[in-house]
């Protein structure tokens, strides 16, 4: 038996995404199976690299929720970061300034700036390198932004494990909250690196999908699978504690209810194969909530579409669930809106509140074909009616670094 602590509650939402900018907006591509990925090659100017499309945030504007000249002081993640907090906070409708904590994920930062001003460096000298290039491309930046944003002025800091980035920003503002140490906290993750060197640099591990159709690029879970999609964007989570959304008067999404955490210590960008770490993280995540694999309903898996991952994430989803393993639905919306890295966990947790809040459970849309070592529910084609109660979220890193969420419908 546990000892009482403190339940956590998720209470507002904002996104900024390939789908679209906001909750509503982000609901309703999941809700029409709608694929937001695109070719980019010829804005790029991707010659000589094979992966030729992406899934940009082609609907956000930042001189819409920002001043041009706050804008230019921000790098593009940390622009998605505020925007998405904003809109966080006015969907929780929770005036934010105090001491709660700001927790922001991201895998590589604003890598733009740096690249700027190194051909500006190159090419015009020293004193041409702006005087804001480290404030704009220092990890922590966006989570220092927001809290410079919204005027909060508890614990302010970045999260830097890859992809997993976003879920690990989540579950500790879930464990500061649950621990007594803040009332309420801001939390979730933020990308933007559709950039050239990055797609050549993913391209040259052979992580990325060569598959030029948009419509079926990004395939988790599929037999033809053949590496992910980069995306863009920013999820920020309004979490509060029990007491400050009563005292409040405030109305709760979702209740979190465990975070576990794992290294694999076993390869820096591949998973093992028999997905152990990625097993123990989903274990500790349960046992946090105190609950067991057969009260879960549903699984928003990592699911990247690339043949290691796919098969190590069902792999361990198969000794997790033992022979129920076949009955739980578990999907990956990356088919939709590709893999948005450090900001892919805190966005997936917005399709578990979909599933909460919308009675619908999110598609794989592009699974076609059945690998015979990917063999369980993957959700194909179009979201599903059915009822979750209980969620199981996870987000795997380079590094092996691996977190999961256990959330529950309120």
């Amino acid at each position: 038996m546990r000892s009482k602590v403190r339940r956590v509650f998720v209470t507002g939402f904002g996104v900024v995404s390939p789908l679209g900018v906001g909750r509503e907006a982000f609901f309703q591509g999941l809700r029409q199976a709608r694929v937001a990925i695109r070719r980019v090659d010829a804005e790029l100017g991707l010659e000589g690299i094979e992966a030729k499309v992406a899934a940009p945030c082609d609907g956000f504007d930042p001189l819409a929720f920002l001043s041009p000249r706050r804008a230019r002081r921000l790098g593009r993640a940390s622009q998605m970061a505020v925007v998405a907090a904003k809109l966080a906070a006015e969907d929780a409708r929770l005036q934010p300034q105090g001491t709660g904590a700001v927790v922001v994920g991201t895998g590589i930062g604003a890598l733009e700036v740096l690249l700027e001003n190194h051909v500006s460096f190159r090419e015009r000298g020293p004193d041409r390198v702006s005087p804001f290039l480290i404030p704009l491309m220092m990890p922590n930046a966006p989570a220092a932004e927001v809290s410079i944003e919204l005027g909060i002025k508890g614990p302010s800091f970045g999260v830097a494990t890859a992809c997993a980035a976003g879920t690990h920003a989540i579950g500790l503002a879930f464990q500061l909250i649950r621990a007594g140490q803040v009332d309420w906290a801001l939390a979730g993750g933020t990308e933007a690196v559709i950039l050239p060197i990055v797609l050549a640099a993913f391209d040259r591990m052979g992580a990325l999908s060569r598959n030029p159709d948009p419509e079926s690029a990004s395939r988790p879970f599929d037999r033809d699978r053949d590496g992910f999609v980069l995306g863009e964007g920013a999820a920020i989570l309004v979490l509060e504690s029990e007491e400050h959304l009563r005292a409040r008067g405030g109305e709760a999404l979702a209740e979190v209810l465990g975070f576990g955490q794992t290294s694999d210590a076993f390869h820096i960008t591949a998973p093992p194969e028999d997905g152990e770490g990625a097993l123990r993280a989903m274990e500790a995540a349960l046992n946090d909530a105190g609950l067991t694999p057969e009260q879960v309903d549903y699984v928003n898996a990592h699911g990247t579409s690339t043949p290691l991952n796919d098969r190590a994430e069902t792999a361990a989803l198969k000794r997790l669930f033992g022979p129920r393993a076949y009955e739980v639905p578990v999907s990956s919306t990356k088919s939709q809106m590709g893999h948005l890295l450090g900001a892919a966990g805190a966005a997936e947790v917005g399709a578990v509140l979909f599933a909460f809040l919308e009675g619908l459970i999110p598609a794989t849309v592009t699974w076609r074909n059945r690998d015979p070592e990917c063999d369980l529910d993957y959700v194909p084609g179009k979201p599903r009616p059915g009822k979750v109660r209980v969620a199981l979220k996870n987000s795997f890193g380079f590094g092996g670094q691996n977190a999961s969420l256990v959330l529950r419908a309120v």
